[in-house]
């Protein structure tokens, strides 16, 4: 593996650390985490395909003539588990520093796997549904804040982007799974059955998530904040498969050790208002967490969302007629998006950068959304008539622009808010981004169908206010982002404003005391372990 790694990524620590590192260990590890992510992305893409099947129209009153109330029913039925995944990613800061990251994941999972079963039992009665959808997105929620943490913190650093973007990735490969199914279903399934099982699939990812984190180990560094130093190293040990006497390995371990004891130093015993303090107090934290919140803002205000959830519609206001052929489409639309994110994470995400990749994205971005937009201001479908080429362009753009949100803005996001805070700032600055991104995904969620309902002829202004957003990202990019490839997570503090020599102040003469503590802790294990 390590020898197909040197020809894909391409930085400086991929050329220095040791092969045996990238065994396949850390890649079980991300992939069980991410099936939390798979779940988010199943159920945006079963959601957005339910309600346009004729079934689920009829039993759950989506058959209005005023297309402004359908709208707005469509609107609450997919947005309340935007609101659960609200609560849950704030909820999920002092629940992964209380429990740990393995089992706030498996508690995720069995909050998921509750709302998906009222969901399928709810027969047609609102209620059932939106509580079971707000349960659901309680455990997605979690899942979203705690499944990057606990990947960052079991990576190497030279496959880091790789293996977080991983998160990305198992959310477009859950939606592109739930496009097909929603057509298959269009196609061979009529009656109640036709939405009452892509419903009840989509506890598949929750399960394997549960299953999978049961024989997986606790985050090590999780561990050593935790003064737990002796589990820590032995967990370090197993998944870098190094011996424990490796230079490389007590290094990293002691960069764990020293990082703990600068912020100890730096700010006193942890509680959530000291926490706080540390967070907007201190210039280099502030500027992280501002950051992390306007990265989760513009990941929700490319439009991406809009289209995830409600593509069947978008293609049908682009001249694509019939449920089953607008279903199709979706299906294409969910493999490139899998395709174009497998090939970020491969080739761009640890080697092209964080940075660049976001600024080509916008870029990309922005084109599409406007024609998207001019196309139907100017040329829009028309009923009975055959698509004309511009339109094609136009169903084509939809496909360009899903590629292009995988270069950058899709995957990066989680990448940054997961590796830039300080080590005990890590759960709180991801809740916060992670909160940030179903706030606006909500609002996103909430608004759309409105706003193809309302803001001019086939919605084309939706598409143009997406655009303009993306044209601000590149320069929200430009002047305040920086490249963090192949930088380790206990350098991040000298990379945003903090002073090596600051840093090296607080620490320095502490690092034998931080040796013998890490020692006394370890034969106390021993001792409670005889």
């Amino acid at each position: 593996m390590s020898s197909i790694l040197k020809y894909i990524v391409k930085n400086d620590a991929m050329k220095s650390d040791p092969k045996e590192i990238y065994g396949w260990r850390v890649y079980l590890l991300a992939c069980s985490a991410c099936f939390g992510a798979m779940s988010f992305g199943w159920d945006s893409g079963v959601i957005g395909g339910v309600i346009n099947l004729e079934a689920f129209i009829t039993a759950y009153g989506l058959g209005s003539k005023d297309a402004v109330a359908t709208a707005n029913l469509q609107g609450n039925i997919v947005s309340v588990l935007q609101a659960g995944c609200f609560v849950g990613a704030l909820a999920a800061y002092p629940l992964t520093d209380a429990f740990g990251r393995k089992y706030c994941l498996m508690g995720a999972a069995l909050f998921t796997l509750c709302g998906v079963a009222m969901q399928s039992a709810a027969s047609g009665h609102l209620e059932p549904m939106y509580i079971g959808r707000f349960i659901s997105g309680l455990g997605v929620g979690v899942s979203s804040v705690v499944n990057p943490i606990y990947v960052t913190e079991n990576a190497p650093r030279a496959i880091r982007g790789l293996l977080t973007g991983m998160y990305q990735l198992f959310i477009v490969t859950g939606g592109m799974i739930a496009f097909w199914g929603n057509y298959a279903v269009s196609v061979h399934l009529s009656g109640p059955k036709q939405y009452i099982v892509p419903l009840a699939v989509q506890g598949l990812p929750a399960f394997l998530l549960f299953s999978l984190m049961a024989i997986c180990n606790e985050s090590p560094r999780y561990l050593a904040r935790k003064d737990r130093w002796e589990e820590a190293k032995a967990v370090l040990t197993q998944i870098r498969h190094l011996p424990s006497d490796h230079p490389y390995l007590q290094d990293e371990f002691q960069e764990i050790a020293d990082q703990l004891e600068y912020e100890r130093r730096l700010i006193g015993d942890a509680s959530f208002w000291s926490l706080q303090k540390e967070m907007w107090t201190v210039p280099t934290n502030r500027k992280r967490a501002l950051l992390s919140i306007m990265l989760m803002i513009c990941q929700q205000m490319t439009g991406t969302n809009a289209i995830n959830t409600y593509a069947p519609q978008i293609f049908n206001n682009l001249g694509i007629t019939g449920t089953s052929n607008s279903l199709l489409s979706t299906g294409v639309y969910g493999i490139v998006k899998v395709v174009a994110c497998a090939l970020f994470l491969l080739f761009m995400a640890d080697s092209l950068g964080r940075r660049r990749s976001l600024l080509v994205s916008s870029v990309g971005q922005a084109f599409c959304m406007f024609y998207i937009g001019l196309y139907v201001r100017i040329s829009p479908p028309l009923a009975d008539q055959p698509v004309p080429p511009a339109g094609y362009f136009a169903l084509v753009c939809i496909f360009v622009f899903a590629a292009f949100f995988q270069f950058g803005w899709g995957p990066a996001c989680w990448i940054l808010i997961s590796e830039i805070p300080a080590a005990r700032l890590r759960p709180m600055n991801v809740a916060l981004g992670a909160a940030t991104q179903w706030l606006f995904n909500f609002v996103v969620a909430r608004a759309v169908p409105n706003m193809l309902a309302t803001v001019g002829p086939h919605g084309y202004g939706t598409y143009l206010i997406f655009g303009s957003f993306c044209v601000c990202m590149f320069f929200f990019v430009w002047f305040f982002i920086p490249e963090t490839k192949g930088v380790s997570l206990e350098h991040m503090d000298e990379l945003f404003g903090m002073p090596a020599e600051a840093k090296k102040e607080v620490t320095e003469g502490t690092k034998h005391d931080t040796r013998i503590e890490i020692e006394e802790h370890s034969n106390r294990s021993d001792n409670r372990s005889v």
